[in-house]
């Protein structure tokens, strides 16, 4: 799950200056889900901006605007009002907005109405939680399925910091210190013999930017 965030309306006013006929595209999954890019959010938003004199042509919700597939799939079926648009507002993450460009045929000018904050879990409250900072190199089969990398704020691979105090992160005293619950989740599985292990430096070259994976 990609969690994103609307960026502030002023902010999307400055951006769309000079540009009165938007079409705005939305995101049927992650944007949807942490409330930044639905139906109700397009919604919202095309009421906000012909309150300040913009022309809403039109408006679609791929399911996954990420997906060329299924963007240009409702790009297709909008083609008529595309062609009457000046810019597109993509209340998606940057891989939606990145999407769209890839795709756009038209020459359309592009702008993100959110901001992209990062890769979460969602709990069953439907709270939004980072694990994972996709550093191409995983180390959770080696500590409990815990990720230092993501959960402690220095990425540590071989146990605390010297400022942990009683399980405690020293950046922020409120939080778990990963590798105390990952000594504990260890000490559970009676498998605290693999933190003598010694991890070395992370191979930086395998998370260099950007990524490509080419399906044969």
């Amino acid at each position: 799950m990609i969690i994103s965030r609307q960026k502030p309306l002023d902010k999307l006013l400055s951006g769309l200056k000079g540009y009165n006929k938007i079409f705005l595209i939305g995101c049927g999954e992650c944007a949807t889900t942490c409330k930044s890019g639905g139906e109700e959010e397009i919604f919202k938003m095309k009421k906000d901006l012909e309150k300040a004199g913009k022309i809403i042509t039109g408006f679609c919700i791929p399911s996954a605007p990420c997906v060329a597939a299924k963007l240009k799939t409702e790009l297709a079926k909008n083609l008529k009002t595309l062609r009457q648009s000046e810019a597109v507002l993509v209340l998606a993450c940057g891989l939606g907005v990145q999407s769209f460009k890839d795709n756009d045929r038209i020459g359309l000018a592009v702008f993100p109405a959110c901001d992209t904050i990062f890769g979460a879990v969602m709990d069953a409250q439907g709270n939004f939680f980072e694990k994972c900072s996709m550093c191409a190199e995983c180390v959770l089969d080696e500590t409990a399925g815990i990720c230092p990398i993501t959960l402690c704020p220095k990425g540590l691979l071989n146990g605390p910091c010297g400022g942990m105090n009683k399980g405690k992160c020293e950046v922020d005293n409120e939080r778990d210190c990963a590798w105390v619950l990952i000594y504990k989740e260890l000490e559970k599985n009676k498998k605290l013999e693999s933190l003598k292990e010694i991890r070395g430096p992370k191979d930086f070259k395998k998370s260099m930017k950007p990524h490509k994976l080419t399906m044969k």
